[in-house]
This record gives C-alpha cells, sequence and structure tokens, in this order.
C-alpha cells in the first residue's frame, strides 16, 4: 500500500480480508480512499464480484452522496447489480477522521444471484402471477422511456430467474413477452433490452427472426 495512505484508513485495512473471509468468495469487501478529487480503491478481497481491483474508482451511488451533502450517511443493504448481470446486496459505509471529514469509505458487495433463484424457488409469498399481462396501455406514464423501463422490469421479475442465470430459450422467451406487448415499437427498445439481457443487439435481433419463423 502507497505510504500518503491515511492512517486510520490503514488501521481498516486488515479487516478487508477477514470480512471477506468471513462471508466467502462472494463477498467483495472494498476501502476507498477520498482525498479531493480522488476517490479510489487502496484495498479489495474478491475483485472478481464486480471486477476491479487497486485503483478503480469508486462507483456512481458512493460519488452521488458523497455530492448531495457534508452530513452524508450510510447507504445500507440496498441492491445493485454487477456488469455482467449478477444481483448484489450492497452497504457502503463512509470513514471520517478526527475533524468529521469524510476520508474513506468501506464497500460489501454480496453476490445473492444463487439465493434470489432459491428464494423464488421456496417461497410462494414472493411468486408474481405469470398468468399477468403487461401491456402499454395498462402502464400510466408521460415518460416513454419509463414505459419500456417498467414493462422490461416486469417481465424479468415474472421469469423468477435473475438474468445470469437464463440460458437462450429462457432469454428468447422473455424477448418473445416483449415483442408481445409491443415494447420494441418504443425508439431504443433493441439497445436497452439487449444491455438487460447481457447479449449485443444482433442477437436480440436473431431472437426476434427465431420467433416469427416459429409462429
Amino acid at each position: 500500500m502507497e505510504k500518503e495512505i491515511h492512517p486510520i484508513l490503514k488501521g481498516i485495512i486488515p479487516l478487508i480480508d477477514g470480512i471477506a473471509a468471513t462471508f466467502g468468495k462472494n463477498c467483495e469487501v472494498v476501502l476507498h480512499e477520498i482525498n479531493g478529487s480522488k476517490k479510489s480503491i487502496v484495498a479489495i478481497h474478491n475483485g472478481h464480484v464486480t471486477g476491479r481491483s487497486l485503483g478503480s474508482p469508486m462507483l456512481d451511488i458512493g460519488i452521488k452522496a458523497l455530492t448531495k451533502d457534508d452530513n452524508v450517511s450510510d447507504i445500507l443493504n440496498y441492491s445493485n447489480k454487477s456488469s455482467n448481470g449478477h444481483i448484489l446486496k450492497s452497504s457502503t459505509m463512509f470513514i471520517k477522521d478526527e475533524n468529521n471529514n469524510i476520508i474513506g469509505c468501506l464497500c460489501i458487495n454480496i453476490d445473492i444471484s444463487q439465493f434470489v433463484v432459491a428464494q423464488k424457488a421456496l417461497e410462494e409469498l414472493v411468486h408474481t402471477n405469470l398468468d399477468a399481462e403487461v401491456s402499454l396501455e395498462d402502464t400510466v406514464s408521460n415518460n416513454i422511456n419509463d414505459v419500456l423501463t417498467n414493462i422490461v422490469a416486469q417481465t424479468l421479475e415474472a421469469t423468477g430467474k435473475p438474468v445470469v442465470y437464463m440460458n437462450k430459450e429462457e432469454k428468447v422467451s422473455v424477448v418473445k413477452k416483449l415483442n408481445d406487448q409491443g415494447a420494441f415499437l418504443i425508439k431504443g427498445a433493441i439497445d436497452y433490452v439487449a444491455k438487460i439481457l447481457c447479449v449485443s443487439r444482433y442477437t436480440v435481433y436473431n431472437y426476434l427472426d427465431e420467433i416469427r419463423i416459429n409462429e
């Protein structure tokens, strides 16, 4: 570690490996240094969870919290998502010096994708009505982007499975349901759905061609 790291942060570094070891390989623990415009990782364990390493920048949620006011509060147990589609349970805790200035933050990101699958399988109370139809006419929104976001979110929720665990057939099924609801009539829908399903826009077009041939 670099010598100029604040001594309070240096004292926290030994905790990083301990927390990660306690919760296992799906738990990423990160220590950020915040020094003026510098907001980078100075210690990390299990960085494969989000694909980050030493020197990587802070995620947007932490940066946005810092820009709101000086009395920023810890952000605990919020839902997050990795770039590869994994579902994360995260907490961001800000660290202050003796003068109450924020000098860093400790972040914990746990990949809970497997638990979400188990929850859907074991708890009937979190089950959604798979027969419910979502249509553009039933969605009240003045913003067409909100309409698309809501349709995609509700369609994915009805599947009961995180995108990261979907096979091709399940993704094709999602695209078919979206197509049946007219989602692809909305400008930008192809690119948005491709991003959510972690595939290319050309793959979405191929799915649509496959659906039309089968119909």
